[in-house]
């Protein structure tokens, strides 16, 4: 596990945001674009990743925004990193913890650690098409709707209480790869705004269902 590289942690009374990024952190970048406004409430504090070549990882730096890699192969076995990544994420302090792209699903130890504080953007309408290929399941089955869901974290798949939701129609000459990228920007927009709500108001969990302000 790399030691955290960067700026110092902000100190102010902004809600403190640490996102978790496997990928090129085009999430990432839409919430430190947000981050700096005083009434969006939030700031992201640290950025926690699996891939030492994560994209993400120039973002943060870029933006003075402390990073470490919690890589699975430096650690002896899944319980390892499991507790690896609680660490390196509890390092920062995070009021809320934002997966944006992140690509590994996280422990019950690790949602008991930071619990319900812990939310996710899915590329698709839940509880419709949970899991790794939701765009690729949405286009098989031919629906004419989709979008995207952020939602709190639970021990499912994609289960968890749902924040807020943005639908995108499916084109007819859409595949893959242009029906992701249409969802990608109603999502970073949803990430955003939802985000900024939880940090301005506040998020309740309870009984299965999650509520803002």
């Amino acid at each position: 596990m790399q030691t955290p590289s960067g700026h110092a942690v902000d100190s102010t009374t902004a809600t403190r945001l640490v996102v978790l990024a496997s990928g090129g952190g085009s999430n990432l970048a839409a919430l430190l674009a947000a981050h700096d406004a005083p009434a969006f409430g939030g700031r992201v504090v640290g950025l926690v990743t699996d891939k030492p070549g994560a994209g993400a990882l120039d973002l943060a730096r870029d933006a003075g925004v402390a990073s470490v890699v919690v890589a699975p192969a430096d650690f002896e076995d899944r319980a390892a990193w499991d507790r690896g990544i609680a660490d390196a994420v509890a390092v920062f302090r995070p009021d809320l913890v934002v997966l944006a792209g992140f690509m590994r699903i996280l422990a019950p130890g690790f949602l008991d650690r930071f619990p319900g504080r812990v939310v996710n953007t899915h590329p698709a309408l839940l509880p419709s098409f949970p899991g790794a290929h939701a765009v690729r399941d949405a286009l098989a089955h031919g629906v004419t709707i989709t979008g995207c869901t952020v939602h709190v974290v639970d021990a499912g798949v994609d289960t968890g209480p749902i924040l807020a939701q943005a639908a995108v129609p499916v084109l007819a000459d859409d595949d893959v790869a242009s029906l992701h990228e249409r969802i990608k920007v109603a999502e970073r927009a949803l990430l955003v705004e939802t985000v900024g709500r939880i940090a301005r108001e506040g998020l309740t969990v309870e009984d299965g269902r999650a509520t803002i302000g």
